[in-house]
């Protein structure tokens, strides 16, 4: 088949969506497909063009196998507005849509949400070339906005993207959801159940694996080969809530042993540390990225890997690191409300424990007990590892989507 995958974000961005649609790109290269993909210049999560990328209109690459296809968007800060955020998306919208139209007619157009106004040019695209739509449902915007409390409840605004979605819903061939929440979701707006696909997020458990703690490099480069290391790795952002984290530290300083690393981008550690000071938490290292190729070592520099929401987040999607970490074979602390995925998944993996989220005392409450009883955290890890292999391996879902693309596009998988 000839794929064109519309996603904001790709290869070379290292957390959220974008390592997922190169994985899903490049094996569906692997396995035959013609694949491209219209996306933006890379920006996350630091919110700044990259450099190599900058002050250029579009650029075309190719990477293993996948053309590439870029286009400039305005970006301004790494915490846009709503007004920032919908110059952002609207950018997105104009100078793609020219990128989509250079290319092969595809069988089938896989698209990512969010951003929710992708499927303006997508839907043109579509009608032009007369090509069935599969819609990748990250989140639903609507509610993303109002949990990291970006629109009011009653906004006009929240009121057009919500009418956005319902159409946007309507018209699309297929809607592959990553969590069973969001399937509940569009059955309550009335979304036909057939039209609902759902494909859990993925992760090679081939790349992502245990290593050995002794060799372990990361711990060596940052002075951790003795200590126990709860770590945190990912995006900072209005929903995680890190100040939790930081206070836990803070009450377990008495333990030396006890090391606290915080991996993100380099603008956001600039807050955490003036808070690690305020909180006296020497024990707290903030690192900043590391490049992909070295992921699977600093997760294995783990002990215990974090997963922390605010309370109030309404979680029907499922945090992409939870399954990274299963596949690492650690153990997971999981910081978050009582109602969302993130809850369910863990529990069900049998990887971690659940603790109430914005709780700091229970978080160094837990952490010390998992201190104290190394082998549970050492069962933890091999339950999640199984987990991991069982429920979230990349072959499974690469045939899942090869199947569904071939459905959508009439031609024998």
């Amino acid at each position: 088949m000839r794929i064109l995958i519309y996603s904001y974000n790709y290869y070379p961005e290292p957390i959220g969506i974008a390592p997922l649609m190169t994985e899903l790109a490049e094996g569906l290269v692997r396995r035959g497909h013609q694949v491209r993909v219209v996306t933006a210049m890379p920006n996350y999560p630091e919110r700044q063009i990259y450099e190599g990328y900058r002050g250029k209109l579009y650029l075309n690459e190719e990477r293993n196998g996948v053309h590439i296809q870029r286009s400039f968007v305005w970006i301004r800060g790494p915490k846009p507005g709503l007004k920032a955020r919908l110059m952002l998306d609207g950018s997105f919208i104009s100078t793609s849509i020219l990128q989509a139209f250079r290319g092969f007619r595809p069988d089938v157009i896989f698209a990512t949400v969010p951003p929710l106004l992708v499927s303006l040019p997508v839907s043109l695209y579509a009608w032009v070339r007369r090509c069935p739509v599969v819609l990748n449902l990250q989140d639903i915007v609507s509610e993303a906005a109002m949990r990291v409390k970006l629109v009011e409840s009653e906004s006009p605004i929240l009121r057009v993207a919500r009418s956005v979605e319902q159409l946007t819903y309507q018209n699309v061939s297929r809607v592959s959801v990553i969590a069973e929440g969001f399937r509940d979701k569009l059955l309550e707006q009335g979304i036909p159940k057939e039209k609902i696909i759902y494909i859990p997020n993925w992760v090679d458990t081939d790349f992502i694996r245990p290593l050995p703690k002794p060799e372990n490099s990361f711990r060596k480069a940052h002075g951790l080969t003795d200590k126990f290391v709860v770590l945190y790795s990912g995006n900072i952002a209005l929903t995680q809530g890190l100040e939790t984290v930081i206070e836990a530290a803070s009450k377990l300083q008495h333990i030396p042993e006890i090391a606290f690393v915080i991996v993100g981008e380099e603008r956001a550690l600039g807050n955490l540390r003036d808070f690690c000071r305020a909180q006296n938490a020497g024990n707290v290292s903030l690192l900043p990225f590391e490049p992909r190729e070295r992921l699977p070592e600093m997760l294995a520099a783990a002990d215990v890997s974090l997963v922390v929401q605010k309370r109030d987040v309404t979680a029907f999607n499922l945090p992409s690191k939870i399954p990274v970490i299963l596949a690492s074979g650690r153990a997971i602390v999981a910081s978050v409300p009582d109602t969302g995925t993130a809850r369910v998944a863990v529990l069900e993996s049998g990887g971690g424990v659940v603790i109430p989220p914005e709780d700091a005392q229970a978080m160094a409450d837990t952490l010390l007990e998992l201190y104290r009883d190394r082998p549970r955290v050492e069962a933890l890890g091999r339950k999640g590892r199984q987990f991991a292999e069982d429920c979230f391996s990349f072959e499974q879902a690469l045939n899942q989507y090869e199947a569904l693309f071939a459905t959508v596009a009439g031609v024998e998988s």
